[in-house]
């Protein structure tokens, strides 16, 4: 995907740059990935750079957000996954900058990609999260995507049965 500028900052190809201690504290930090899978994994800089070169030869995406102020810098990521024969692309997000959360730029971030990815790659955009998360799931809707279904009792959180919310936007 080429470089996509929103106001207040721009999704960027992720790129040998991004890796730092900064990026992989995000992953081992249990509030940042409190509604994600991640919370379940140790994360080093080496198993952060596997993950960024599983890209490589793929046609999905894996991309850095930036705010302009760079005082932020690099604030997240958004990772792309592909189904090429039936033009579907899943899209998920982690905002690890902590000062960045509440500002807007996740969501421009968000939008941006799903309107880039709809004007021509892909015929259909789908995420899916927890139903515990509240931030994302406004942000699906937000960029108008619509609940498709969900799986109840699907993942288990700090001790408690919650659904797997499944949502999607078409072309």
């Amino acid at each position: 995907m080429r470089r996509l500028a929103f106001d207040g900052g721009r999704v960027v190809p992720f790129e040998e740059r991004h890796l730092t201690a900064r990026y992989v504290s995000w992953l081992n930090d249990p509030e940042v990935v409190r509604y994600s899978e991640q919370r379940h994994i140790r994360h080093t800089l080496k198993s952060c750079r596997a993950y960024f070169e599983s890209f490589r030869t793929t046609a999905n995406e894996f991309l850095a957000i930036e705010a302009d102020d760079e005082q932020l810098g690099h604030i997240g990521n958004i990772a792309v996954a592909v189904d090429v024969p039936n033009a579907v692309g899943d899209v998920s997000i982690l905002v690890g900058e902590r000062r960045a959360w509440g500002t807007g730029l996740a969501t421009k971030a968000w939008c941006i990609v799903i309107e880039e990815l709809l004007a021509g790659r892909v015929r259909k955009v789908t995420a899916g999260t927890m139903s515990a998360n509240d931030r994302m799931l406004r942000l699906m809707q937000r960029s108008q995507m619509a609940i498709e279904g969900r799986r109840p009792r699907h993942f288990l959180l700090e001790g408690r049965e919650v659904d797997l919310v499944y949502a999607a936007r078409f072309a």
